[in-house]
């Protein structure tokens, strides 16, 4: 059997140690490639401006500018480990290997350093073995509450010692080894670390992030991170318990039996409602929810996202899952986090052993928590719910009662709203459907029944899925007991056959007329699914009256084009975004189309569309289709001229005689034929 080629054994293992490369690695890997222009291990880094953060760039932040929406600054210095050369380009020498405790001033721990000295610590640090530290960085040392430092300091051979030991690994670990949702057992106590390795590169631990990482030192690595970290021993459903400020929290979780869910093992982002976000919820809503176990349960899930996510990774919009099957959009402006945009985050980072926990002042009520009514407010259908309102419709979108709306959009709506009188009223029980429905799962052909005892029917086509003539505008809203569905036309139930609607309506008295004449009534009143153009009164009207009465005494005729105006299936014009092709019963194809928002057929405008019957549609035109073969001649009424008909196969034959001497026959009674026909030349 025959081996590969060394040189492609090689490429292989190349290709498979990039491809394994730690998110934080392909970061770092791409500042390089930024900052070669200027020298050997050179990185370029971002720096939000007015500030000391800095950030290794990717790809999309680079060409951005941007992090958190704020702008960056491009600064370029030496990659972790490379230190500059007087006279030299770039930063070509590494850095000079010692053990960690003189590594830490040299990367920019010197606090860490300091205290390191203070309590006692230098020596196992100076001396042999493999350890890794995640050093605050001097800003880090800094920023702790003063009466924190103060603690610490005052107290170095045991609180100082201890908290520094807390931030050390009794072994070597790089980035690479650094996995997302992993934990590392501390020198203090084997209490555990908390590692999220993020897809954006960021790196945390307990949910600080790493600035400069993988400094080698003779006896392990040093890692600067950007917070002092604090040990943790409570899991979230401990910190629900001891918080006042989550006392409505609790109750709610305790009356949804999640307890047991926040107290397990596990890497959970609980966005925990303070008091002051349940308050703001009318009183109503809030007693509706927590009394309705399946709903109070939907909206804490809806706080609990899947993963722990610390804000330190957030550098721009994600979408992150909750544990109800939603998704929030988790951001950031600046230095504060926001949720959909909104920058409810009180408090950030609240570390637990089984995740992390942020404190929101605005509760976050997802759909399947809310009724009909709460589902439209501020959404495009909000008019449509004023006008259920008025009609005295309220009870049946804000209980308990299973159904799905379909509400017209706003737009319906623009020249304000219809007087509600007891038609009307009907009218808007017909786009209550019984029964909670998802519109995934309807198909063509399926029946609904309103709450107004009306029956309507399903269209589904290739680019629209229509119930009747109204065609769904938007995704569904599914509620605790109710769909929404927000529609972009009134809803017109059908009334009767075509025959019925024809008859009923003066506009067509020609048309029905014509009909009965013609033997189609029959046809036009059984079940079926037409589409039916209907030519108006006037459209009869514009006909020359001597063609008209023709058409009108020739019952065979005037059949073959009324057939000409009905299809066998059922288009309604939201389904007329293209060109459309329908065959007519008469044999000939129709071609719908639509232009400036008016549906045409045969490029003849339609005057008024979606005229719902219950066995089909009717379209009014004010003008009488013609099939192909009925439609005049290109130069008008005149009958075709027969010589002129002889003489172009005659020319067509000439040059073909010229080639072939057995057709010269065949030309010369075609000439004949031509001087008959013309008189001579």
């Amino acid at each position: 059997m025959a081996h590969p080629p060394l040189p492609l054994l090689l490429a292989l293992a190349l290709g498979l140690a990039a491809a394994a490369k730690s998110p934080y690695q392909q970061v770092l890997q791409h500042s390089r490639l930024r900052g070669r222009q200027h020298g050997p291990n050179v990185c370029a880094v971002q720096k939000l401006i007015g500030t000391n953060r800095k950030y290794f760039t990717n790809c999309k932040q680079w060409y951005q500018r941007k992090i958190c929406g704020k702008s960056t600054v491009i600064s370029y210095e030496c990659c972790p480990g490379y230190e500059k050369v007087p006279g030299e380009k770039g930063c070509p020498a590494a850095l000079p290997l010692s053990n960690i405790y003189e590594t830490l001033g040299v990367v920019g721990s010197a606090t860490t350093q300091l205290y390191s000295d203070r309590s006692n610590l230098r020596p196992e640090i100076e001396g042999p073995g493999s350890f890794t530290i995640f050093a605050p960085s001097n800003e880090a040392w800094a920023s702790l509450p003063a009466e924190t430092l103060d603690s610490l300091v005052s107290n170095v051979n045991i609180e100082l010692l201890n908290a520094l030991r807390y931030h050390m690994v009794n072994k070597r670990v790089l980035t690479d080894d650094l996995k997302h949702g992993t934990t590392l057992n501390s020198m203090y106590q084997d209490l555990p670390i908390q590692i999220h390795h993020y897809p954006n590169g960021i790196v945390t631990v307990n949910c600080a992030r790493l600035l400069k990482a993988d400094h080698h030192a003779t006896n392990g690595v040093v890692h600067v991170i950007d917070k002092v970290i604090a040990t943790t021993t409570n899991s979230i459903q401990h910190i629900i318990e001891t918080e006042e400020s989550l006392e409505t929290l609790r109750a709610a979780v305790a009356a949804s039996d999640l307890n047991s869910l926040l107290e397990s093992e596990g890497q959970y982002t609980l966005l925990a409602p303070t008091n002051e976000a349940f308050e703001k919820i009318p009183r109503e809503t809030l007693n509706r929810i927590l009394g309705d176990p399946e709903a109070l349960r939907d909206l804490l899930n809806h706080h609990i996202l899947k993963s722990a996510m610390c804000a330190e990774a957030i550098i721009a919009g994600l979408t992150m899952e909750t544990l109800e099957g939603t998704t929030l959009d988790v951001g950031c402006s600046g230095e504060e986090l926001t949720l959909n945009g909104k920058p409810i985050i009180a408090n950030k980072d609240v570390l637990a052993t089984n995740g992390v926990v942020h404190f929101v002042n605005e509760l976050l009520i997802p759909d399947s928590a809310k009724t009909l009514f709460e589902l439209a407010q501020e959404s495009e259908v909000s008019k449509s719910m004023d006008f259920f309102r008025q009609a005295g419709l309220s009870s049946h979108l804000t209980g308990s009662e299973r159904v799905t709306l379909l509400a017209p959009v706003n737009d319906v709506f623009k020249d304000g709203l219809p007087v509600v009188d007891s038609n009307m009223k009907n009218l808007l029980l017909n786009h209550i459907v019984r029964d909670q429905l998802s519109s995934k799962y309807l198909y063509h052909g399926q029946k609904l029944q309103t709450l107004g005892d009306k029956e309507l029917r399903v269209f589904v086509y290739r680019n629209n899925l229509c119930i009747e003539n109204a065609c769904i505008a938007a995704h569904d809203k599914r509620g605790r007991f109710g769909t929404l569905f927000s529609v972009d036309k009134m809803l017109t139930p059908p009334s009767g056959s075509v025959m019925d609607v024809l008859k009923a309506d003066h506009r067509f008295s020609t048309l029905v007329a014509a009909i009965q004449s013609a033997g189609l009534t029959e046809n036009l009143n059984r079940p079926g699914t037409f589409t039916v153009f209907a030519p108006t009164n006037e459209a009869f009207r514009a006909m020359p009256q001597g063609e008209l009465n023709k058409l009108m005494g020739n019952a065979k005729e005037l059949a073959n084009i009324l057939k000409f105006h009905v299809a066998d299936e059922i288009l309604v014009s939201g389904a007329v975004s293209a060109l459309v092709r329908l065959k007519s019963m008469q044999g000939d194809k129709l071609e719908v189309s639509t232009k400036n928002n008016v549906i045409h057929v045969n490029k003849e405008p339609v005057a008024e569309s979606d005229i719902m019957a219950t066995n089909g549609v009717i379209y009014a035109v004010n003008s009488v289709l013609q099939p192909q073969a009925s439609r005049p001649q290109e130069r008008g009424d005149e009958p075709a001229d027969p010589a002129l008909e002889i003489f172009k196969q005659a020319s067509a034959l000439s040059k073909v005689s010229q080639r072939n001497p057995r057709l010269a026959p065949v030309y010369s009674r075609l000439l004949a034929r031509l001087k008959e026909n013309s008189g001579g030349f």
